[in-house]
């Protein structure tokens, strides 16, 4: 690992989507903060949810994590994701459920703050 890669944040995750597609980045993003974890009150990308997304010619792929892998809301949350995706990027959509834990620091900055908990 690079030392830059050490300094990056889980929060800082970079999709793949911000190099092959940046066009359609901002877009996705506000979709996608339209689908909240029912449980936290916060949007899948305050969350850092989202860990990855690669559009190719004809599909895209969404590499998704949970807070908590036991997650009772996560087949609502996962499908709302596909479709709010697909809407976006008039591509279908795969979601594929990352093995990644979820952590805090993982969250935007400032979401912390956003949940109420300090």
């Amino acid at each position: 690992m690079t030392s830059s890669q050490n300094d990056q944040k889980p929060s800082e995750i970079k999709w793949q989507a911000e190099s092959t597609h940046p066009e359609l980045v901002d877009s996705l993003k506000k979709a996608l903060r339209e689908v909240i974890d029912p449980e936290l009150g916060l949007d899948m990308i305050a969350l850092g949810l989202i860990r990855d997304v690669d559009i190719q010619e004809k599909s895209a792929n969404i590499k998704m994590i949970l807070t908590t892998p036991f997650c009772p809301y996560a087949p609502a949350m996962m499908e709302t994701t596909r479709q709010k995706a697909e809407a976006v990027l008039k591509l279908p959509t795969t979601i594929e459920f990352g093995l990644e834990m979820w952590d805090m620091s993982m969250m935007e900055e400032g979401a912390v703050e956003n949940w109420g908990l300090w």
